[in-house]
C-alpha cells in the first residue's frame, strides 16, 4: 500500500494544483455563474466522474495507448475541442431566458453533469497527465501497484471535486448578484459561450 507520508505529500501537491484556475475551474465557474451553485457543483461532479474514468484508463493502459498513438491522440483531442466549441456556440446563440426565481435556468444540473463528463473524458491532456503524474508516487516494492494507482487517482478526483465546490459556491453567489442586472443577463450567455469556445480552440492547438 501507499506510504502515509507519500500520500500526504501527494495530497498537498494536488490541493495546490487543483486550486490553480484551469479549464475545469473555468467550466465550473461559468456554469455556476449563469445557472446557480447547484449546476456548478453538478459540473464539478461530472468532471470528477471523468477523472475517475481517466484513473481507470491509466490503470488498464488505455491512456498509454493514446500516448503512443499520435493519430488516436489527435482524434480524441479534436473531438474534445469540437464538443467544447459546440457548447460555446450553443450558449452564444441560445435565446432562452434566465430566471432563477421562476426555476428556469439555461441548463439543468443533470445536463451539466453529463456534458462535464464528456468534456473531461475527451480531453487527452488529462489522460496523459494521469499517465505521467500518478506513477511518480507509486512504490513498486510495496506491491499492489494497481491499487496504489487507483487510490492516487481517486484522491486526485475527490480533491478536485472539493475545489469545484468552493468555486461553485463563490461563483453561484456572484451570479445571483449579477443576474439582477439586465445588461449582465443579456450578455452572460455570450460570455460563457466565448469561454467554452476559447477552451475548445486552446485544446485543439495543444501539442502532446
Amino acid at each position: 500500500m501507499i506510504d502515509p507520508a507519500v500520500l500526504f505529500t501527494y495530497s498537498l501537491i494536488v490541493l495546490g494544483f487543483v486550486f490553480i484556475p484551469g479549464p475545469a475551474t473555468l467550466l465550473t465557474v461559468a456554469r455556476a455563474t449563469t445557472s446557480g451553485t447547484k449546476v456548478g457543483i453538478a459540473t464539478g461532479a461530472g468532471i470528477t466522474a471523468g477523472d475517475f474514468l481517466h484513473t481507470i484508463m491509466a490503470v488498464v493502459g488505455i491512456s498509454a495507448i493514446i500516448a503512443a498513438s499520435a493519430t488516436l491522440f489527435t482524434v480524441v483531442k479534436y473531438l474534445g475541442a469540437a464538443y467544447l466549441v459546440y457548447l460555446g456556440l450553443k450558449a452564444i446563440f441560445e435565446k432562452g431566458s434566465v430566471d432563477l426565481g421562476q426555476g428556469r435556468v439555461p441548463i439543468t444540473a443533470a445536463q451539466a453533469f453529463r456534458q462535464a463528463i464528456l468534456a473531461e473524458v475527451l480531453n487527452p491532456k488529462t489522460a496523459l497527465f494521469f499517465l505521467a503524474f500518478l506513477p511518480q508516487f507509486v512504490a513498486p516494492e510495496k506491491g499492489f501497484v494497481v491499487m496504489q494507482l487507483t487510490v492516487l487517482g481517486v484522491v486526485f478526483a475527490l480533491i478536485g471535486f472539493f475545489s469545484t465546490i468552493v468555486y461553485s459556491v463563490a461563483a453561484g453567489g456572484l451570479g445571483n448578484f449579477l443576474r439582477r442586472n439586465p445588461t449582465v443577463l443579456k450578455w452572460q450567455g455570450k460570455v460563457v459561450g466565448s469561454i467554452y469556445c476559447t477552451l475548445g480552440v486552446r485544446l485543439a492547438l495543444q501539442e502532446r
